[in-house]
C-alpha cells in the first residue's frame, strides 16, 4: 500500500483527504504544522507528499525547500485559486506538480497515480539489465533512474527524469507541448497551464549547453521542444545514441 503523507493546517480538509484517499487504497498520514512536517517527512518513508503553500509559521515553500534537502519524495503543492506565481515558484523549487484550491478529489487521486507510475519504473524493467541512453555527453540509466553528464551524476526531480527521458528517445525531433503534458505530467494539457515550460526552464539549467554554447533543449515557438544533437567537426561517430 502506497504512503500518501498530507502537509495542511486545514483540520477538515486532512480529514476529508484521509477518507477518500484511504477508500482508493492509499495510506494516509497528516500533520498540521510545517516543521513537524518536516521532521516526519525526513524521518518516515513516504512515497508522496501532498504540501500547502499556505501554512501557519512556515510556509510550504520553506517546507519543501528542507525536505529536498534531504529526501527525494515526490511532491504536489496545493496552491490558491488564481495565484500563479505560488505555482511557478514551487515548480521552480522542485515540486512535481500542483492544484490549485478548491480541487475535485478525484482529480488529485489522478494526478498521484501519475506522478507514482513515473517514480516507480516497471518492476520488469528494474529486475532486468539496464537500459541506457547515452547521446553526447549524457547518459541515462532507465533502471536505475540516473543522469550523468561527463560522468558526473546529476540531480534530477522526477518529473526532470521523465521529461528528459521523452526528449532523448526523441532526439532530433520535435515533442509538442501537449505530448509532453501528456505523457510527462499524465494529464490533458489545459489552456494557460505553464507547468511543463517551467520544467524545462529549470532542466535546461541543470544541463547547461552541449558544446560551444549549443543549447540542448531547443524551443519550437507555439509547438514543442526538441533536443538538439551535437555536430562535432570530426564526423568520425563521437556521438553514441542507444535507445533501447
Amino acid at each position: 500500500m502506497e504512503r500518501i503523507f498530507v502537509i495542511d493546517d486545514d483540520k477538515k480538509l486532512c480529514e476529508l483527504l484521509t477518507e477518500y484517499l484511504s477508500t482508493e487504497g492509499f495510506e494516509v498520514e497528516t500533520v498540521n504544522d510545517g516543521l513537524l512536517g518536516i521532521e516526519q517527512g525526513i524521518k518516515s518513508s513516504y512515497d508522496l507528499i501532498i504540501l500547502d503553500v499556505m501554512l501557519p509559521g512556515i510556509n510550504g515553500f520553506e517546507v519543501l525547500r528542507q525536505l529536498h534537502g534531504k529526501v527525494s519524495t515526490p511532491v504536489i503543492m496545493l496552491t490558491a485559486r488564481g495565484e500563479d506565481v505560488d505555482r511557478i515558484v514551487g515548480l521552480e523549487m522542485g515540486a512535481d506538480d500542483y492544484l490549485p484550491k478548491p480541487f475535485n478529489p478525484r482529480e488529485l487521486v489522478a494526478r498521484i497515480r501519475a506522478i507514482l507510475r513515473r517514480v516507480k519504473p516497471e518492476r520488469e524493467e528494474t529486475n532486468s539489465v539496464s537500459k541506457k541512453i547515452r547521446i553526447s555527453d549524457l547518459e541515462m540509466d532507465l533502471g536505475s533512474r540516473e543522469v550523468y553528464r561527463s560522468g558526473e551524476r546529476m540531480e534530477l526531480t522526477s518529473v526532470e527524469f521523465s521529461l528528459l527521458e521523452k526528449l532523448l528517445k526523441n532526439a532530433g525531433e520535435l515533442v509538442t507541448r501537449e505530448e509532453l503534458v501528456r505523457e510527462v505530467l499524465g494529464r490533458a494539457m489545459t489552456p494557460y497551464d505553464r507547468s511543463i515550460d517551467v520544467h524545462v526552464s529549470k532542466l535546461r539549467k541543470k544541463l547547461g549547453s552541449i558544446v560551444d554554447g549549443m543549447e540542448r533543449i531547443k524551443t519550437i515557438r507555439s509547438v514543442g521542444y526538441l533536443y538538439a544533437l551535437a555536430q562535432p567537426e570530426n564526423s568520425g561517430g563521437n556521438q553514441e545514441t542507444d535507445k533501447e
